[in-house]
């Protein structure tokens, strides 16, 4: 039987992510995920956007929605002390290391598990250890690209947030973003091509009415 390949564009800031990765057992059986770390303060700036725990009024909402979601999938989370943390150089290991889904899996656990950040040097060495790569990898100028290249094909692709599905088509790719955009990524994969009909098909068309300088 083929297999049909799709992205799974992450950072390990976003408790959505996590809850994503819990969901990933929904796939069609024909489908693998690759998980591509990167870096969602990049990818927001490039489309002139704040993060949701940047916006004071939408933070407690967002921490209470992911929690809330989690719980509805069998994922009970516990954030860190500090968030939004600094994750580069945590997706620098992981970047650096060509992480698996399990390696991945581990690294949301510590994040949103065990509630820890991996933003300062003793913390970050626990994670390296807990994931089982070498915490160099954080300064390795290979990891550093790789994890710059993983934001920048992200945001050619029009990823921009996380977390996002990234799954190609025959005259490109479909981006499916977040975890409540989870339910139509299943029905895409069982009917690709369900944006070609009504009521989807005259969305593109759509034209903008007023916009905000």
């Amino acid at each position: 039987m083929s297999t049909r390949q799709i992205d799974f564009c992450f950072d390990l800031i976003s408790p959505y992510a996590h809850v994503a990765l819990a969901r990933l057992g929904e796939l069609p059986a024909d489908v693998t995920v690759r998980p591509v770390p990167v870096l969602l303060g990049a990818i927001l700036s490039h489309w002139g956007q704040r993060g949701p725990a940047e916006i004071s009024a939408k933070r407690l909402h967002t921490y209470r929605q992911s929690v809330f979601l989690g719980l509805q999938h069998g994922v009970e989370m516990r954030f860190p002390p500090r968030h939004p943390f600094n994750p580069l150089k945590a997706l620098r290991l992981l970047a650096g290391a060509d992480a698996d889904l399990a390696m991945v899996r581990t690294a949301f656990g510590f994040v949103f598990e065990q509630g820890r950040a991996p933003d300062t040097d003793d913390e970050l060495a626990a994670f390296a250890e807990l994931i089982g790569v070498p915490l160099s990898l954080a300064q390795d100028d290979a990891a550093k690209a790789a994890l710059r290249a993983n934001t920048d094909q992200a945001i050619g692709r029009g990823v921009f947030g996380v977390p996002t599905f990234v799954c190609p088509t025959g005259a490109g790719h479909e981006v499916f973003w977040g975890v409540d955009g989870f339910d139509m990524l299943l029905a895409w994969l069982s009917d690709p091509a369900l944006f070609a009909r009504a009521p989807y098909a005259h969305l593109g068309d759509v034209t903008i009415g007023i916009e905000r300088k």
